[in-house]
């Protein structure tokens, strides 16, 4: 069962590999090493965020919680089921990254985000926050 949710990231690391080699490929280092750091960026914001008082409690609780969530070995889809068991994950990580965001607003993230502003870009973008 955990084999097949090893073979799943292990699939996904690859294609990950895969599409960071051909952005060094085609010539376009800078924008594979901006793919490369925007999860460890993501983090670092986060754990920023999550420091930062203007922040509300309620918004922090719910990083907490998804960590919590994403360490238990309860899940509300299985991850034995191939795709969808990881996406109820991604899922959940998304909603959250979202309100924190939203309830950080472009000040309060450019303060924290340690990454190329393009990067922060397509963060705000994703989160429909205005840039």
């Amino acid at each position: 069962m955990a084999a097949i949710s090893l073979a799943a990231v292990a699939a996904l690391v690859a294609l990950y590999g895969t599409a960071l080699l051909a952005l060094i490929a085609a010539g376009r280092r800078g924008d594979a090493v901006a793919v490369a750091r925007f999860v460890p960026d993501c983090l670092v914001l986060l754990r920023g965020l999550a420091r930062d008082a203007r922040i509300r409690r309620g918004v922090k609780i719910a990083v907490v919680a998804v960590i919590a969530y994403l360490a238990s070995p309860i899940d509300l889809v299985p991850d034995v089921l191939p795709i969808v068991g990881l996406l109820d994950d991604a899922i959940l990580v998304a909603i959250v990254v979202r309100a924190v965001v939203r309830a950080a607003g472009r000040g309060v993230l450019a303060e924290h985000w340690r990454g190329p502003e393009r990067s922060l870009l397509v963060l705000l973008r994703l989160c429909a926050v205005e840039a």
